[in-house]
């Protein structure tokens, strides 16, 4: 596996087969895998790019993946590294779960509502009906007090669980889990807005839509007020480095 750098943040030129291997291969091999994941599209990039504490963290993490298609574009430009598919991580969840379930390796959901945990407990449990849940908890929305923020690391360490996956939103989600891997003895894996798609409370782009590059238009388009002005300086500031990036290299 290959570590590229794209605008300071330190990515993981992977793919779902390889990073689930090694994940597993890290839980078979220790009573304690500490460790990190986030999947980041060009939103997630940018947010690190803009912040120097948040592009520290992301680099803590032991493998960053490039979630969004232009992360990905941008990978094999500059750096040749021939990746054919992202690793978007509504995909790297169902990866890791179907291995989870195989290797009866437990796993907690961290994130979202209770509703949403509810319904992605019963979808999942349709597809792979030998899953075991060490457990879920549900988002504040909000910042944790300190007593919170240790009252959950223990919670999760004493279920078990020896994946976890986290449903929060970017940025909250990366800096949770950077924040955190160090105290919780599982395998920490933002995932992005995974929760709602499994769950059926949110819809996926169509698989036309997010190989071009434009899953960020279909969401858009569900979420215009909130989205719109994530969207419009992000995917700019986005074209406007990777342009001066390319007029660089030449």
């Amino acid at each position: 596996m290959q570590y590229l750098d794209l605008f300071g943040i330190r990515l993981a030129a992977t793919t779902y087969e390889e990073l689930t291997t090694i994940v597993f291969d890290r839980i078979s091999k220790t009573e304690s895998p500490h460790a990190g994941i986030a999947a980041l599209a060009v939103h997630g990039l940018m947010e690190g790019y803009n912040s120097p504490l948040l592009k520290n963290q992301l680099n803590s993490l032991d493998w960053v993946v490039p979630d969004g298609q232009p992360v990905r574009w941008a990978l094999n430009y500059f750096h040749k590294a021939g990746l054919k598919k992202r690793v978007y991580g509504p995909s790297l969840m169902l990866h890791l779960i179907k291995e989870a379930e195989k290797s009866q390796v437990p796993v907690f959901f961290y994130g979202s509502t209770k509703h949403t945990l509810e319904l992605l407990q019963i979808n999942l449990k349709l597809q792979y009906p030998a899953l075991l849940v060490a457990g879920v908890k549900e988002d504040r929305f909000r910042e944790s007090t300190e007593e919170e923020k240790r009252l959950d690391q223990e919670t999760i360490a004493a279920s078990g669980a020896k994946v976890v996956f986290v449903g929060r939103g970017c940025p909250r989600q990366e800096r949770w889990v950077a924040e955190n891997k160090d105290y919780i003895p599982a395998i920490l894996v933002a995932v992005g807005a995974a929760f709602d798609f499994h769950a059926g409370t949110v819809k996926q782009a169509p698989p036309f839509l997010q190989e071009r590059g434009l899953e960020w238009l279909f969401r858009l388009m569900q979420e215009p007020g909130r989205l719109w002005k994530r969207y419009l300086f992000t995917n700019t500031q986005f074209i406007l480095l990777f342009l001066r990036k390319l007029l660089l290299s030449w």
